[in-house]
């Protein structure tokens, strides 16, 4: 029996099959959550008898669930042998999906990439057609691999925009009104799915993975094309009464009588994000200002490349395009300090790779505008994960839903 199938619901109806699998789910839950134990670990913290667990563990070892990892140095007496989830007998396929492509990869039950792969082309468009490309492209990096599909424990598809994790739904991309599009993608895949916002599984990563270190209050501001935010508390993802928290970008701070992509008016992404950076950026020009980025007529600016401008030819106008964004990014951040008061403030998306020419305006303005007690002992960092942030985010959750006892 292969670890997928040990974490399903048993398939032995007795009462004596039942307790028997839901012990070994409970070797496989403790040793993956908790890490390499004893048989008189494991026995002593599920309350089994040392026998039963032996016997136990011995089925796991031939199954190859479990390794033995060799004895372990003891004060005296016979030395126990210590025991470890195989790293190769589960994978966790995480896929982040943007608007002009989309990053996938596997990993192992040791949080090891076996084959990663960053920003793929794909245009994402919200029609059937593009849906079946997308399912392509995630069925061909599967045959791809080195990994066997019946290994893979399931699949976390991040999209941008309105997701409701608990039932399935993208409101954004590929809705359907009579059918959950995690069944869609499932059909095709021929794998349990699992959607999530990106922003979301971003923070995930960055609480797994990342730059935190013992802090359970986080927030995490994706500072993309778009503006969204992560926040954590108690250590759990926080989602909201109907799981669409962390709309930072589509709070109406301005009278700018722009429109957001929301529809809104005055949104902060209509001064504040990737897209109206670009639209700034042109508008400058327009105002007779230079740059050493030049456009042609019919060329697709991108919010990448005014960074880049920042960072690479150290353009002034993308310079200061950039740290007046900043500044105001701080600002009502500051809000959101003043009101959830976390341990942990992280930056990351695209404008993260500005380093200092984003932080210290942002660092700034938050201690402008913020109470003094609330900065005084919260941490600044910013993610050091880069483009992997959203991809080891999806993975994350999927061994987060396997080791939860309502993973199905």
């Amino acid at each position: 029996m292969n670890l997928k199938d040990l974490l399903d619901v048993s398939k032995d109806n007795s009462l004596s099959g039942q307790k028997w699998h839901m012990l070994r789910q409970s070797i496989v839950k403790r040793l993956l959550s908790a890490g390499n134990a004893t048989i008189a670990e494991i026995s002593s913290e599920l309350q089994s008898s040392v026998p039963t667990v032996t016997k136990a563990v011995n089925e796991l070892l031939q199954e190859g669930n479990v390794v033995d990892m060799g004895k372990i140095t003891n004060s005296g007496g016979r030395r126990p042998s210590l025991y470890s989830i195989n790293p190769t007998c589960a994978f966790f396929l995480g896929v982040e999906v943007g608007r002009t492509h989309m990053s996938i990869g596997l990993q192992d039950i040791k949080n090891e990439f076996i084959s990663l792969d960053l920003r793929v082309p794909f245009a994402l468009k919200n029609s059937q057609e593009s849906l079946l490309e997308f399912c392509a492209l995630i069925n061909n990096y599967i045959e791809e691999s080195s990994v066997e599909k019946k290994l893979i424990v399931g699949i976390c598809i991040n999209f941008s925009g309105r997701i409701n994790s608990m039932e399935g739904f993208s409101y954004n991309y590929f809705f359907s009104e009579n059918r959950p599009l995690t069944e869609i993608i499932s059909e095709q895949l021929g794998l349990p799915v699992h959607l999530e916002n990106d922003t979301r599984a971003m923070a995930f990563g960055e609480y797994c993975e990342g730059v935190v270190d013992d802090e359970q209050n986080i927030i995490f501001l994706n500072y993309s094309w778009g503006v969204a935010i992560g926040i954590m508390t108690d250590g759990k993802l926080y989602y909201g009464k109907s799981g669409y928290s962390g709309e930072f970008g589509h709070s109406t701070l301005f009278e700018n009588e722009i429109i957001c992509q929301c529809g809104k008016l005055g949104c902060l992404e209509t001064e504040i994000s990737g897209w109206s950076l670009v639209r700034q950026f042109k508008e400058a020009l327009k105002e007779g200002k230079h740059s050493k980025i030049e456009l042609n007529e019919n060329e697709d600016l991108q919010h990448l490349d005014i960074i880049s401008g920042a960072i690479n030819l150290e353009d002034s106008l993308c310079i200061e395009l950039v740290t007046r964004q900043s500044e105001k990014m701080g600002r009502y951040l500051s809000i959101l300090l003043n009101i959830f008061n976390p341990d942990l403030l992280v930056i990351g998306g695209d404008f993260s790779q500005l380093g200092d020419f984003a932080l210290l305006p942002i660092q700034s303005a938050l201690k402008k505008h913020s109470l003094g007690l609330v900065n005084r002992d919260m941490k600044l960092k910013k993610s050091t994960l880069g483009h992997r942030v959203g991809v080891i985010g999806a993975c994350c959750i999927v061994k987060e839903k396997m080791l939860s006892p309502f993973f199905k």
